[in-house]
């Protein structure tokens, strides 16, 4: 029995369970996968986004500016990296040039700091590695660029320090609300009963909303390419570079990242697969094609890997938020497509608030606030290295060349709140395989630590849970399996 069930520990589930965790109540969060960030939020664009694009009195506004604004504050409080470098939405057609007064006016509306229009002068001088053919741009500041895992990561940890249980491997299946007002989630493993519901479910809200009102509600997975390119090219531009929006979204940028890299993407591809994340030939050619309209001789041969993520674009093209009027606790966020990263710490702090004065909750006075990441040894002097190897030898042998991530790195990521329990688990917490061979060579050690530190055999360490097991079966063990 719990006061406040979050279905999803996707960032905004993960946001709305740390400001939930504020107060006195028991507050459980219902996850399908193995760990907090495995659908939506761990494949994304990673963009903190001015709030220039969204339409004017939306919720997209309302929250992308808001959320804008707690980001820095946040980043600072959960140990996690941000930098304000700033976006350029560039113009490649002068007769479009007016289209970039349109953008002003918008975020001047929405409320966004300090936003100016550049000349082709000025925005070369800025950028000199964009294309010839850039026109002028819209400068905004205050957009950013953060890693999308450790926030996702930092809240759900921070959450959990506070109070709020998780359940991995749990998928909601169904809800019905009993004559006491109750609501009652069938899992498969088990069922839970909860005062409220937050349907923070992602690509699947609109499958519990439509279970519980009439009034429907329709999410289409809107799938989005990328590539990312190795980090000598990380400096190729320090802005984030947009084209002029369409009515499909944002358009194809070129972004550094906050770890080094540099990357292009996404596309914007409708499609009916909820789980339909396989890149395509035609996708990474799109992205090819049009990243190279906007910088001039984009290295694309030094991709190290390319992905592919879904987004959950409501047919309204709007957040959904707020109490469902004919089902009474059952409370939605739904339809949080871009900017909806940049928009979680809002949506937290919104449905936070709403709650509080629903059930009339009381502040905790033990509340912790912050929470220190993974140890990490990058930027530190020798003199700090040798000091951290001194008091814990682990941190003196190097698992993952390519990001010089260390055994003790990903102890520390396997033994902190809410652990990592499998590869992607690890690679999310320190970056372990984020590199340029892409994990060829740490897996088998990365595999070896798991399987000694959470006591499992070999057979049932996994990439990223359920059945992505790495080993079936050893091969020179008497009665074992042969080729």
């Amino acid at each position: 029995m719990y006061d406040i069930i979050i279905i999803g520990a996707g960032v905004t589930g993960a946001a709305v369970a740390r400001e939930l965790s504020r107060y006195d109540a028991r507050i459980c969060v219902l996850e399908r996968e193995e760990d907090v960030c495995c659908g939506t939020s761990k494949a994304n664009s990673a963009i903190v986004h001015a709030g220039f694009d969204a339409a004017e009195g939306s919720l997209m506004a309302r929250f992308n500016v808001r959320g804008n604004e707690l980001m820095e504050d946040l980043a600072k409080d959960l140990d996690i990296p941000f930098r304000r470098n700033g976006s350029l939405v560039v113009c490649i057609h002068k007769e479009e040039l007016d289209g970039l007064q349109e953008l002003y006016d918008r975020g001047v509306k929405n409320g966004v700091p300090d936003l100016r229009i550049l000349s082709k002068e000025e925005l070369l001088e800025m950028e000199p590695n964009l294309s010839d053919n850039a026109e002028g741009a819209l400068y905004a500041p205050t957009g950013g660029i953060i890693c999308p895992f450790k926030l996702n990561i930092a809240l759900a940890e921070n959450a959990f320090v506070n109070g709020v249980e998780f359940r991995f491997n749990t998928r909601a299946e169904h809800l019905s609300r009993d004559e006491e007002g109750l609501w009652h989630i069938r899992t498969n493993n088990g069922e839970y009963v909860t005062r409220y519901v937050v349907n923070a479910a992602g690509l699947y809200a609109d499958f519990f909303h439509n279970m519980v009102s009439e009034k429907k509600i329709h999410i289409t997975p809107r799938r989005g390419d990328y590539c990312i390119l190795d980090k000598e090219t990380g400096d190729l531009v320090d802005k984030t570079i947009f084209p002029q929006p369409s009515k499909m979204g944002k358009g194809i940028l070129v972004a550094p990242t906050i770890h080094g890299n540099l990357f292009v993407g996404p596309t914007a591809i409708d499609i009916d697969d909820k789980e339909g994340t396989a890149t395509t030939a035609e996708g990474i050619a799109q992205l090819i094609e049009k990243g190279g309209m906007y910088v001039k001789d984009l290295p694309i041969r030094k991709v190290i890997t390319s992905f592919a993520g879904l987004r959950a674009h409501e047919d309204g093209h709007e957040f959904i938020l707020g109490e469902v009027e004919d089902a009474p606790h059952f409370i939605d966020c739904a339809g949080i497509e871009s900017p909806g990263l940049t928009s979680c710490p809002a949506i937290g702090e919104y449905i936070g608030g709403m709650l509080r004065d629903k059930m009339n909750l009381t502040e905790k006075k033990d509340w912790k606030g912050t929470r220190k990441d993974v140890i990490s040894t990058e930027g530190l002097s020798l003199e700090e290295r040798n000091k951290l190897i001194r008091e814990n030898p682990a941190f003196g042998t190097i698992i993952c060349r390519c990001e010089s991530v260390t055994e003790g790195e990903i102890l520390d990521a396997i033994h902190r709140p809410l652990g990592a329990r499998s590869l992607d688990g690890v690679k999310r917490r320190t970056r372990a395989g984020m590199g340029r061979c892409q994990a060829g060579f740490c897996s088998p050690r990365v595999m070896e630590i798991l399987q000694r530190e959470l006591n499992l055999p070999m057979e049932e360490i996994t990439k990223t849970g359920g059945k992505s097991n790495m080993v079936f079966y050893r091969t020179k063990e008497e009665g074992g399996h042969t080729a």
